[in-house]
């Protein structure tokens, strides 16, 4: 980030608390979080992107008893070593990568009492001179990275919070929060607009846009307040959401920056898989070979012949 930016926020925020469900029965045992978008995992692309953005620590939020998760940021010296006396140096360059992006330690959420809530958690840790923290949500992919340098830039400049959106098809406008939102007059910048309100899943006659969050956030310090004074929703969960809702109604500047690359939700197998395709096609070592296998394979389906279809 520029220097302009390089204040906006020194703690990064991942909410990896989840049982990953979805993913049974792979997460019996492997963090959802763990599970490799290729060859990495997604905590780790999240940690890289916090990284690039200037972030200088990264607080994961976790589960009792799910240590894994940050377990990935620690060095294995044994590991390296073996690696380095092989000669594996790509390898040893991959798996030095996670501890060496930022500091990372973990706050434990002992209850699943919603994403509100595990924010929250994270209160504790911040420094007192921190008036803003980045929150990524570990199951929105977001593709190419950046947009955080975008957001800090929105704060610079209007302070308060703000947000990330990516413009969904209106047929997809129920699964998603979606926001209420206005020009701003003097913008440079046409994907900058100031929130009036969001609406939580709401159908497609009720939606107020097709701007729908992306798990991206750049809150500022008073969504802790805002968070100890809204009320528990249906399984008495705290809503993120509620508490910007609040500070909006309290005339806290709430803005939403655009992003118009791609969003992959790495929470449901489908969206998992869609991502390790997407980043594999752009990969240096498997790209060529799996946009080549990809083209036989659909030629394959669409022809009627892919049960006889050799790999």
């Amino acid at each position: 980030m520029g220097e302009l930016d390089s204040t906006v926020f020194r703690t990064a925020v991942v909410p990896a608390a989840g049982m990953g469900t979805r993913f049974l029965p792979a997460t019996k045992t492997v963090p959802k979080e763990l599970l490799p978008v290729v060859d990495t995992p997604g905590i780790e692309l999240v940690a890289g992107e916090a990284a690039e953005s200037g972030a200088e620590r990264l607080v994961i939020v976790t589960a009792p008893g799910k240590d894994g998760v940050v377990a990935h940021f620690v060095e294995d010296l044994v590991l390296e070593n073996n690696l380095a006396a092989r000669g594996k140096h790509t390898l040893l360059e991959k798996v030095r990568r996670a501890p060496g992006l930022l500091a990372v330690e973990s706050v434990v959420q002992q209850e699943p009492l919603g994403l509100g809530h595990a924010v929250g958690c994270a209160e504790a840790v911040l420094g007192e001179d921190e008036d803003a923290i980045a929150v990524l949500l570990p199951d929105d992919l977001v593709l190419p990275n950046g947009v955080l340098d975008v957001m800090a830039r929105v704060r610079a400049k209007r302070g308060g919070t703000v947000l990330c959106a990516i413009d969904v098809p209106k047929e997809e406008v129920s699964a998603y929060g979606v926001f209420d939102v206005e020009a701003v007059p003097d913008a440079a910048n046409p994907n900058v607009l100031k929130v009036k309100g969001m609406v939580e899943k709401p159908t497609l006659q009720d939606a107020p846009s097709t701007l729908a969050a992306a798990g991206r956030y750049l809150l500022d310090r008073a969504i802790f307040d805002a968070l100890r004074r809204i009320r528990p929703g249906a399984g008495g969960e705290l809503q993120l959401t509620d508490a910007i809702a609040l500070l909006i109604a309290e005339g806290h500047p709430v803005h939403v920056v655009v992003h118009h690359g791609a969003r992959h939700d790495l929470g449901n197998p489908g969206g998992f898989l869609r991502a390790s395709v997407d980043l594999a096609l752009s990969h240096p070592e498997y790209g060529s070979d799996l946009r080549k296998w990809l083209e036989r394979r659909i030629k394959a389906q669409s022809d009627g012949s892919v049960r006889s279809f050799v790999v």
